[in-house]
């Protein structure tokens, strides 16, 4: 009896010790995983909840396909145009798919300028409504920003150099700091309820091709970096502008370029993108995009940092099956959290199709894939 009563004293010890090793290995396993999941540290710390949730809505987004994108979308399109009709919001990808891109994209050039209306001539008025309008369907807003040059007065493909002329020091920076307090003022006007929209910024894009005057051959790279660095300090430190997440995106590289060349440092830069258009050959676009996205990929993942196909498209879409052959076999594993392609402006220059365009049926079919997240899509499915 006291043999079976010390047998089952020791069974119960035995159990009691074995019950708390294996919580001690949990707790260790749970303690190592969590030491490997690294927090983003965004580069505005003031960064607003709501520009935080739009952080953490992109990372989810990543890991279910990619939202599809559309410069101008709702602004204007084949045969029609917002300014001229405000009491409706089209699109050209509504009219085909049924739904809305799930991305949005603006851009601000002219606005420094004091002009009523962009490059595009989007009035920025307008501009200011359709951007609530996205927000408030659940959308995500990029904006770019094709600005002047400040020395010479020309266009953003003016490539006479002016970064040395406008960061610190420079002749231009009374007029840059004006330039810079336009676009602030703007971001400002993107409110609901007294609470600022957050957006992803995107300036100074493909800046290691030489045409536009902040890239390339144009300027050197460390003024590049300089005027990046200071570009967010005006907007964060001395606009108190805290709804903004700021995205990095060279052009398609080179065998010689590095992707990091004009970075100005981890930071500065929330998101990191690539710009790769399909110039009528969709293997070689293939290729590019395929091996460029490994790349920012590999430096995002490094770096703890979002990435995004920030820039595509084949102009007029004359490739058929552009979209389910071309460009998702491309990007189907890639992990980006969007992609966007740019503006439909006319029969000549467009990048989406639109009721009656050659690739209308495939495009119908894309929306179906997978992982292509539509407005729809990315409200039903993602917090």
């Amino acid at each position: 009896m006291i043999n079976s009563i010390n047998f089952y004293r020791n069974q119960k010890l035995y159990n009691i010790i074995s019950i708390f090793i294996i919580f001690l290995f949990v707790t260790s396993c749970n303690c190592d995983e969590k030491k490997d999941i690294k927090k983003p540290i965004l580069v505005d710390k003031k960064a607003s909840e709501k520009t935080i949730a739009l952080h953490n809505r992109l990372l989810e987004i990543s890991k279910k396909g990619f939202a599809i994108g559309h410069q101008d979308d709702t602004s204007y399109g084949l045969g029609w145009n917002y300014k001229d009709d405000t009491t409706t919001i089209k699109s050209d990808v509504e009219k085909v798919t049924g739904d809305f891109p799930a991305v949005f994209g603006f851009d601000l050039g002219w606005i420094e300028i004091d002009k009523s209306y962009n490059l595009d001539t989007v009035p920025f008025n307008a501009m200011t409504n359709l951007i609530i309008d996205a927000h408030k369907r659940g959308g995500i807003i990029t904006i770019s920003w094709h600005l002047n040059n400040p020395v010479t007065g020309g266009n953003s493909w003016d490539q006479t150099s002016a970064i040395p002329n406008i960061i610190k020091g420079g002749d231009q920076r009374e007029k840059y700091e004006l330039w810079v307090s336009r676009v602030a003022s703007f971001m400002q006007t993107l409110q609901i309820n007294g609470e600022v929209i957050p957006v992803i910024f995107r300036p100074f894009h493909e800046m290691n091709g030489s045409w536009f005057w902040w890239g390339g051959a144009n300027c050197e790279a460390n003024d590049y970096i300089t005027l990046w660095k200071e570009t967010v300090e005006l907007l964060r430190d001395k606009h108190n502008l805290h709804n903004i997440l700021y995205a990095y995106s060279p052009n398609k590289l080179n065998p010689n370029d590095n992707y990091l060349k004009y970075y100005p440092g981890d930071d500065y830069v929330d998101i990191l993108g690539i710009d790769i258009y399909d110039f009528n050959n969709a293997e070689a676009y293939q290729k590019a995009v395929i091996h460029d996205l490994e790349i920012v990929k590999k430096i995002a993942t490094e770096k703890n940092k979002l990435y995004a196909f920030s820039e595509t498209g084949l102009e007029s879409l004359k490739t058929e099956k552009w979209f389910t052959k071309v460009l998702y076999p491309a990007i189907e594993n890639s992990g980006i959290s969007w992609v966007l392609t740019w503006r439909n402006y006319d029969t000549k220059h467009h990048y989406m199709p639109y009721n009656g365009q050659l690739n209308e049926s495939d495009f119908i079919e894309f929306e179906k894939l997978p992982k292509t997240l539509f407005l729809k899509d990315i409200n039903a499915n993602i917090n």
